[in-house]
């Protein structure tokens, strides 16, 4: 009897944002693989007769390759075994769901997708920033800060973006964010726009640096802002300011919303 795959989005780090059907998945499964970004208090909710395979990767850091990450959810699912691939976030916003579907897909694995809350939308949220406002930014842009390394060159369009307007939220782009913001500002984007930068964002190690895109790079130095971090770029950034703010990470911290909690077994 063959198993099943399960991609499952586990949120932006606070793990009271996990979906109520990704909650139930994790604690049913036999085996979870899980990312190092996932909010590990989640891992408390699985069965103790659970295997948990952390493949999660870090910056210049990898512990298993891609490949070796979906040969094991498949040789895991031919064992008969429920798999949950809890991963941050969401599974389809830069996060390789795509490619470990097509993976389940071509081994004849049956799989689903669970959506999680992507960090696009909620870690501004958390830092006080709408992503939208009907009367301040109707349109907004979602951009990675890490194209594919194997690529010749960027396949973003900045020019388009700065023509589109409204918001810029760049994701996993705290290393490349000099270059990031260069090629905007040489794109046309005015270098006095409203721009913040959160680190760890949703969790009680959150941290936000806030002023303008020219400004940003020096502040995030002085504040040794660090992965995993969310750039938000565009006038919604002026109402954190104006009474939007609304989250306090040291009230996260007394009622356990700590990303990095000791989590009970690691295989």
């Amino acid at each position: 009897m063959i198993g099943k795959v399960y991609l499952v989005g586990a949120g932006p780090g606070d793990p009271d944002l996990i979906t109520v059907k990704g909650l139930r998945l994790i604690q049913q499964a036999d085996v979870i693989l899980y990312d190092r970004l996932i909010p590990h208090a989640l891992l408390h909710e699985a069965q103790p007769y659970a295997e948990l395979i952390d493949v999660g990767k870090a910056p210049k850091k990898q512990r298993l390759s891609q490949n070796i990450i979906n040969q094991l959810m498949i040789e895991k699912a031919q064992k008969g075994l429920q798999v949950v691939r809890l991963k941050g976030g969401d599974p389809f916003v830069f996060g390789r769901g795509g490619e470990e579907a097509l993976a389940c897909s071509e081994a004849g694995i049956p799989f689903e997708v669970v959506p999680g809350i992507t960090s696009a939308i909620a870690v501004p949220a958390y830092a006080g920033i709408p992503v939208t406002h009907r009367h301040v930014s109707t349109a907004l842009t979602v951009i990675t800060g890490h194209e594919d390394p194997d690529g010749p060159e960027s396949t973003i369009n900045y020019e388009a973006i700065v023509q589109t307007g409204g918001t810029l939220v760049i994701m996993m782009g705290v290393q490349t964010l000099i270059q990031t913001l260069d090629r905007l500002i040489d794109a046309g984007l005015p270098i006095d726009t409203p721009a913040a930068t959160i680190e760890w964002g949703t969790t009680s190690e959150q941290r936000v640096v806030e002023g303008t895109v020219d400004r940003l790079p020096t502040l995030i130095a002085a504040a040794n802002i660090q992965p995993p971090a969310t750039t938000v770029i565009g006038e919604v950034v002026n109402l954190r300011s104006q009474g939007v703010e609304w989250f306090d990470p040291i009230y996260a911290e007394l009622y356990g919303n700590n990303q990095n909690a000791e989590i009970k077994l690691i295989a």
